[in-house]
């Protein structure tokens, strides 16, 4: 026996399967709200670090021998003043200072480069407002054990694994050259020393940079997964960006309405009703001292045009049958107009033949 269920689709309405509308990515962009890994900056700046060792080594030796040895050769019979003392002092920190200069450069620099290139220039102030929600300790104990710092947390167990993995395996392989150091001179020591931490930057440095290209695609991914938008939410931003359409319907429906109360009330003021006869009808008007020619002072077709006959009689305005300049007046000049230029003799005629009428009424 087969069955079938029947599924409700409005049911998953509200779950978030649509991509995010540009318009949500710039909300979200200006919140602060990117795909960003903190991966990525740290791995760079270690490998730059590391080439700065590389090039300015042999400065880097010099300059540490010197720190070194400067107070046997170049100190042992300084007076020992407060004076002499922080002079010293202020020589060896700015020599210091002067060693470190090149990597806090570069740090700062590929720090902003490697940012810049995961979402570009961005100033937010949003993060310097104070959130009290944040000091709710419910909600802080909820986000220990949320996915996401569990997540962190495994990718920080696997990060330190693999760093002390690179730092075991490094000194493994120098425990000969390790256990004869105390026969070393300086020198060779700060050699060696430098060899293994080019080496050990290096391995740490790439190994990182892989992994921080993998978290990056996972901040990518979670980040367009958390600011998917349901299909209700689609439709609710197309009404604020457009405005709801029953509203602008409505307010279209009441203008059409108010248009179409004015004009009947100008039906009674016109001289002559030209109609099709039951399709078309057009109000005239012609006023000799403040008009230059007749104007079109009401118009329409159908239910509309019955009205017009309708008010006309009402009122007395005189109703004339004339199929083919009414169709003319209708679909060459809008209410307000003048009558168009080549129906002026057609119109002259008519409005003749009114005041006629009218004379003969009289």
């Amino acid at each position: 026996m087969e069955l079938r269920h029947k599924l409700d689709l409005q049911l998953f309405s509200g779950e978030k399967t649509e991509k995010a509308t540009p318009k949500k990515r710039d909300e979200s962009r200006k919140k602060g709200q990117v795909a960003k890994s903190q991966e990525l900056p740290a791995a760079a700046i270690l490998i730059a670090s590391i080439v700065i060792l590389m090039i300015f080594g042999s400065n880097f030796r010099t300059t540490i021998t010197h720190l070194f040895t400067d107070v046997f050769n170049n100190r042992m019979n300084m007076e020992i003043t407060i004076s002499n003392v922080m002079n010293m002092m202020m020589q060896y920190m700015l020599e210091i200072m002067k060693l470190l200069a090149p990597i806090f450069i570069a740090a700062v620099l590929i720090a902003i480069v490697a940012s810049f290139g995961q979402y570009g220039i961005l100033f937010v102030s949003e993060g310097l407002k104070p959130k009290f929600s944040k000091m709710d300790p419910i909600k802080g104990f909820k986000n220990i054990f949320s996915l996401r710092s569990i997540v962190e947390l495994l990718k920080s167990l696997f990060k330190m694994s693999i760093i002390a993995y690179l730092v075991y395996s490094t000194l493994q392989g120098q425990i000969s050259v390790i256990s004869k150091m105390h026969a070393m001179s300086l020198e060779d020591i700060l050699d060696f020393g430098a060899s293994v931490t080019i080496s050990l930057g290096i391995k740490i440095g790439v190994a990182l940079m892989i992994l921080a290209v993998f978290d990056f695609m996972y901040q990518k991914y979670e980040f367009e997964k958390g600011i998917r938008m349901s299909k209700q939410d689609i439709k609710d931003e197309y009404k604020k960006a457009e405005g709801d359409p029953m509203i602008k319907g409505k307010i279209r429906e009441r203008q059409r309405r108010m248009a179409m109360q004015r004009m009947m009330q100008d039906v009674p003021t016109a001289d002559v009703i030209i109609t099709n006869p039951t399709h078309y009808a057009v109000a005239l008007k012609y006023d000799g001292n403040q008009m230059q020619a007749p104007e079109v002072v009401a118009k329409g077709q159908d239910f509309v045009a019955l009205r017009i006959r309708e008010v006309a009689k009402e009122n007395g305005v005189l109703i004339m049958e004339n199929k083919p300049l009414a169709r003319a007046l209708f679909a060459q000049a809008e209410i307000g107009d003048t009558v168009p230029a080549d129906l002026f003799q057609a119109v002259a005629e008519v409005l003749a033949y009114v005041y006629k009428l009218k004379g003969k009424v009289k």
